[in-house]
Order: C-alpha cells, then structure tokens, then sequence
C-alpha cells in the first residue's frame, strides 16, 4: 500500500493546470517575438520543427514539476506483516452411554440431547483438538484428539447405549482413560468435559483418585450430572415385548461428581433438560476459550528518489536541450 507523507503537498498539483493556461493566454504574450506579414513565408517543415521544439520544452517543465511536487509529499510503501500464535486447547468430551442414558426427560433421550449439544460444542470449538471418550461399565476411546471437526461429528453421531453385558457406569475408568489421551499433550490447557446420569458402580478405579491423577498432568475436568430430580420417564419391554414408559427413580451422584471438578479446578453442572444442557456447554465454551496473540510489523520504504532522482535527470536534459538545440543558456 502507497501513502503520502507530506499529503497537503499534493494540493501544488492544481498549480499545473493553472500554470498551463497562463502559459497560453498571458505568458507566451510576453516572450519576444519576431513580426512577419505572413507566416507563409517561412517554410513548413520549419515550423513544424519549431512547434515540436516547444512541446518538448514544455513537456519538460510540467514532468519535472509533477514529480518535484510528488516527491515533496514524500510516497511510502508500508507493508503490513503478522506474526500469530495461537495456543490450542485439547478438550476430551467422556460422554455416559449406559442404558440409563435412555431415560426420557430429555428430548429425544439423554444419550441423544447429548449427542447434539456436543456436536454443537465441536462445531464451535474450530482449532482445538477434541476427542471423544465413551463409557458404561467399561471405557473405550471412540475418536483421538484431532482438528478434523467432521471427523469427530461424524463419530459422535455413531454413539449409542452398549448391550447389557457392558452395562454400568465406570466413571473412575473413564477419567483415567481420558487422562492417558490428554497426559502427552503439550497444548497450554488441557480439559475433560465428563457427562453421567449416574453413580460409579463398575471398574477397578475410584473416581475421585482418578481426579487426583489428572491435577498432576494439569488437566481440568468439567462435569455434568444429566437428569430431573426425582423420577424420569423410561422405556422397558412389557410381558408382551412391548415398550412401554415408566417412570423411574433418578440416581445422579452429584456429590461424586461436584468433587471431582472442585479437586481438579473445574466446574460441576447439574442438566435437568434440553435447554439446560446447551446452556452448559456454551458456558464451558466461554470460559475455555483459546488464546489468539497476534503481533504486528510494518516495513515502510520511502519512494521519494524514485521521483527526484528522474527529476533530476530530466533537469539535466532540460538545461543540454536548452544549449544544444535552442542555443540559449537557459
């Protein structure tokens, strides 16, 4: 990009035109003249010679001119350089599909409202490396850390409930299996985002040493406790085979879950419904945000010689025009 300096200097430039018509209505009344009866008597080709004279004289003064103003306003090149450096956030969603997951205080169910609000967490997450981590009575990784955002849609869309002889809820398992994706991270921040409808019942690991285990890799783990107080509608299978709706008693360990985050730095949510759930996710969103530093150069090079130094030049020519061709000293 080519700036001015000196921009008021620009304002000369509306002398030219004036200097100009003076030269062709006052000025050129006021050289010295030679009187002829005709201008016939002098030869064509010399006046042609004559006038081609002129416009070069002329042609001279103004290019000096306009690039001795031009340069006066002293034009800059300023080019703009940007150095950014963003540090990623590495964020594991470990997301409960146990059976219980089908309970119906959400819509379509928990496993299902939790399927979208963390889709939508991807989709507004573009940069960071996210992975997935699902769990019931075992844990298993269902998608690494990547940036590849449809990669991970496409996975979550492929969660569902395990069959019976996996059933439970092994949250302790499910830490320390998201903690091994997340431990040789170097990313600055490094966060678990822990969805259960439940209490632990299964695995090898408590939940809360498993917590211990994550504050010594710096990781930070949010949780939710998904489900109404009190009962929820559930689907079973009747006598019959038929899916009936009943109700069911919820059993959200929110004391197990509060101290996980409290002890690893987090924050612990309590979703009762759809509406809720989203307002979770986008309040984890807002306080886990990446850092963008973005430094910024500008490299100016002055382009006022490329003006005077041909003005210069043309000066020069204009003097040896003057003595050789007009015969005049200036």
């Amino acid at each position: 990009m080519i700036e001015f300096q000196n921009p008021l200097i620009l304002l000369l430039l509306f002398l030219l035109p004036l200097i100009y018509f003076w030269q062709r209505r006052i000025g050129s009344k006021r050289e010295a003249t030679l009187r002829y009866s005709s201008v016939d008597l002098i030869p064509a080709p010399l006046r042609r010679t004559g006038h081609w004279k002129s416009v070069i004289l002329l042609s001279f003064k103004y290019i000096i001119l306009l690039f001795i103003i031009l340069g006066l306003a002293r034009p800059v090149k300023k080019d703009s350089i940007q150095e950014t450096r963003t540090d990623i956030i590495d964020v594991m969603l470990v997301i409960d599909q146990s059976s219980s997951m089908l309970a119906q205080d959400f819509e379509p169910n928990r496993l299902g409202a939790a399927k979208e609000v963390a889709k939508k967490f991807i989709r507004d997450r573009e940069g960071d490396r996210l992975g997935i981590i699902v769990f019931a009575g075992e844990s298993f990784i269902q998608c690494p850390l990547t940036t590849d955002t449809d990669v991970l849609i496409q996975f979550a869309d492929q969660i569902d409930i395990v069959d019976r002889d996996h059933d439970g809820t092994a949250i302790g398992m499910a830490i320390a299996n998201a903690l091994n994706r997340l431990r040789g991270s170097d990313a600055k921040s490094k966060i678990m985002i822990l969805l259960s409808d439940g209490s632990n019942n299964r695995g090898e690991l408590d939940p809360l040493t498993a917590a211990d285990l994550t504050v010594k890799f710096g990781i930070k783990i949010y949780t939710i406790g998904a489900g109404t107080r009190g009962f929820a509608p559930y689907p079973v299978q009747d006598a019959w085979g038929r899916t009936v709706i009943q109700s069911v008693q919820v059993d959200v360990d929110e004391e197990t879950l509060s101290d996980i985050a409290e002890i690893t730095g987090g924050k612990f949510f309590r979703a009762t419904d759809n509406e809720s759930l989203m307002k979770i996710y986008d309040e984890i969103n807002t306080l886990e945000r990446t850092e963008v530093e973005v430094h910024e150069y500008e490299n100016i090079t002055d382009l006022y010689s490329f003006l005077t130094i041909p003005a210069a030049i043309l000066a020069l020519g204009f003097v040896v025009t003057f003595k050789s061709i007009f015969r005049r000293p200036f």
